[in-house]
């Protein structure tokens, strides 16, 4: 009979809390960045809240579930309502990935305490608390940098246009399905392993070293 470890166990129990909390944080702040700089597309399209139904894409939401990367259902923006559209779609392209972000960020200031909080008091329930607050930091960083790579339809495509020219543009929509079909080949092969687990973790030690003010708050608390 099969059985999963508690930290197989644990690793998809954080990527339950990425699909049912971070996907509806990070498509909603796509929503919330558009509506502020002038298009009330997601306004009207009723995604300017965190219910999780809303913003939950069901193929996506099982790839992160199954593999650790994946999409919500993407927001609906028409830059045509944007005093600078490239601008716009630019920034509320950002939006998504930094609210991925400031996900991390929270959730490695919890990782610290609970792992103070071990150190303190060894039992196996914190220890395994502690280790799925890791698995959500790290797959929240993840999500940020995956999205990040300027490959449509991700958000870094949107990003990279603010920066390129018309030209680029209609160039890159002409080739989209065979640059579409190489990255998906390069994702399913691995090849983007190495590159994007070494960006991950340079995040991660980032978000280590931006968090420090946690560690003396701790240390004082639980009197390590």
């Amino acid at each position: 009979m099969f059985r999963m470890s508690v930290e197989t166990v644990l690793k998809y129990g954080a990527r339950l809390m990425v699909i049912f909390m971070v996907i509806p944080l990070h498509e909603f702040a796509h929503a919330w960045s558009a509506n502020k700089m002038g298009d009330p597309t997601p306004k009207y399209q009723n995604r300017l809240n965190l219910n999780p139904f809303r913003h939950i894409d069901p193929i996506g939401g099982l790839m992160i579930f199954l593999c650790g990367f994946g999409w919500g259902r993407p927001v609906q923006v028409n830059p045509n309502n944007f005093k600078k559209p490239r601008k716009g779609m630019a920034l509320s392209a950002a939006a998504g990935p930094i609210a991925n972000l400031i996900a991390a960020y929270l959730g490695m200031v919890i990782y610290k305490m609970l792992f103070y909080a071990f150190l303190k008091n060894q039992t196996e329930g914190l220890f395994w608390v502690t280790l799925l607050f890791e698995y959500f930091v790290t797959i929240n960083i993840g999500l940020a940098v995956f999205n990040l790579i300027p490959i449509p339809p991700l958000d870094g495509s949107s990003i990279l246009r603010y920066f390129t020219s018309y030209k680029v543009d209609r160039k890159t929509q002409q080739y989209s399905f065979y640059i579409m079909i190489g990255f998906v080949v390069l994702v399913f092969s691995g090849l983007l392993d190495g590159p994007l687990g070494w960006i991950d973790d340079k995040v991660f030690w980032l978000m280590d070293k931006l968090t420090f003010w946690a560690d003396p708050i701790m240390k004082s608390i639980f009197k390590i």
